[in-house]
């Protein structure tokens, strides 16, 4: 046992009372403890403690309050505590306990149809979970030479995304686009029509009012004995909501370990980043592109990279992830650029659609799955790209036509546009409560288009 002996500033009665306070708490293999330093309202300063960066301490203040943190930075003569909460009453002198030096997250089948926190604790009062299983928090690295290739197709529901964006089990997509354009109707319509084995949603950083409506909403569908949720609203802490999402993928890799095709959802990838950034500025690293640090370009990889296929054992992992793009910036705000870099695949949802009264509001164009030839069949693949040029001429020339400046017989692919134009918006159009399968989807658009 190492033992600072600045904590004996105190009488040995609040050391004990300490040591009471944490009887429930998992602690490491070798009870150490040390005492607070300074804390300025954000970075708790603590004596050094043989941890390191990740590690979970937690916090025995003098008001018999259990404080839980992480070890963020390991200095030579002190360690960087960021806890999960803010506003704590912590005064120098407090007692720090090293916990746990490599997190972990308890797994089980027991987390079907239930809400849970960034920390796994339940939010839907049901009762405690009991979890046999554990995962690392920050995961496995997998050779990408040993993952499958991606050759199934994963059906969504959604008829747009199934016939012209066709994801793959294992497949990496982002959803792209400004505020109130319907990314949580979007995700909400696939949540509840997927075919996914296992569906993982976590919520990170949204408005807690959403957060309980969508949750309510899928538990609610038949799919709840295949969810779970793990929801962060936008008041905890950046580390806790960073928390929620390596939680969540964490989940989803075990259920993807038993052979389990899982869909994992993060509303919203953004909002990670946005908490990173608040860490990162808070431990002082430089900013740089919009005030983002270097350490939110090395966190989007390393949690994406998490996901996909896996072994020849294994089932996979299909992540969707909405983007957030400021001021509907969908190409130079630096989040959407490196995310659009790393993933298999976006979807761009246009303001100017949903503002027609089309939704979902995919812009087609604008959107690209790179796996989609790989995994449908060629007639899909022409007819696809048929539509994808019809939808190009009307948009290029909307406003001639509407003007009464474009003659007939001039274009022939414009003329066949404007023709099925009523019954193209008609496809494109969905309900919330429609669902289409993968093959109605596939019929659907060769009727179409006549082919």
């Amino acid at each position: 046992m190492i033992i600072n002996d600045d904590i004996f500033q105190e009488s040995d009665n609040y050391f004990l009372r300490s040591l009471q306070s944490l009887h429930s708490t998992r602690l490491a293999k070798a009870s150490v403890f040390g005492s607070i330093l300074s804390y300025n309202g954000q970075v708790i300063e603590a004596s050094p403690l043989p941890g390191i960066i990740g590690s979970l301490c937690t916090i025995s203040s003098k008001n018999d309050e259990v404080i839980k943190g992480e070890i963020v930075a390991v200095n030579e003569n002190k360690v960087d505590i960021l806890p999960y909460e803010s506003n704590l009453d912590i005064k120098v002198g407090d007692v720090v306990f090293l916990t746990e030096t490599q997190q972990e997250v308890k797994v089980g089948h027991a987390l079907l149809g239930r809400v849970i926190d960034g920390l796994g604790n339940p939010l839907d009062g049901i009762g405690k979970l009991k979890l046999p299983d554990r995962k690392g928090l920050n995961g496995d690295r997998i050779n990408p030479f040993k993952r499958k290739p991606i050759t199934e197709v994963l059906d969504v529901g959604i008829r747009n995304i199934n016939a012209l964006l066709s994801l793959g089990r294992g497949q990496r997509v982002g959803i792209i686009a400004g505020s109130g354009v319907g990314k949580s109707v979007l995700l909400s319509m696939i949540t509840k029509s997927t075919d996914a084995d296992v569906v993982v949603v976590s919520l990170i950083g949204e408005r807690g009012r959403e957060l309980a409506s969508f949750t309510k909403e899928i538990l609610n569908s038949h799919s709840k004995d295949k969810v779970v949720v793990v929801a962060v609203p936008a008041d905890r802490s950046p580390l806790l909501r960073i928390q929620g999402a390596k939680r969540a993928t964490a989940i989803a890799e075990y259920f993807r370990d038993l052979g389990k095709n899982v869909l994992l959802i993060t509303d919203s990838l953004t909002r990670v980043a946005h908490a990173q950034r608040e860490l990162g500025l808070a431990l002082g690293e430089q900013p740089t592109s919009r005030g983002y640090p270097p350490s939110v370009i090395s966190l989007l990889p390393n949690l994406i990279e998490r996901t996909g296929t896996s072994t020849e054992n294994s089932g996979s992992i299909t992540a969707i992830y909405t983007i957030l793009a400021d001021g509907d910036d969908t190409t130079s705000d630096p989040v959407v650029d490196t995310a659009r870099a790393i993933l298999d695949g976006h979807i761009v949802l246009s303001r100017d659609l949903a503002q027609q009264g089309i939704y979902p509001a995919i812009d087609v164009n604008q959107s690209i799955s790179r796996l989609m030839n790989d995994i449908v069949d060629p007639t899909q693949q022409k007819n696809a790209q048929l539509l994808r040029k019809y939808l190009l001429k009307y948009n290029e020339n909307r406003d001639l036509v509407l003007m009464g400046g474009y003659v007939q017989g001039q274009d022939p692919d414009l003329d066949n546009a404007l023709a099925i134009w009523p019954a193209i918006v008609k496809f494109l159009k969905q309900g919330e409560s429609e669902v289409c399968r993968f093959d109605e989807s596939i019929s659907q658009l060769a009727e179409l288009l006549g082919a």
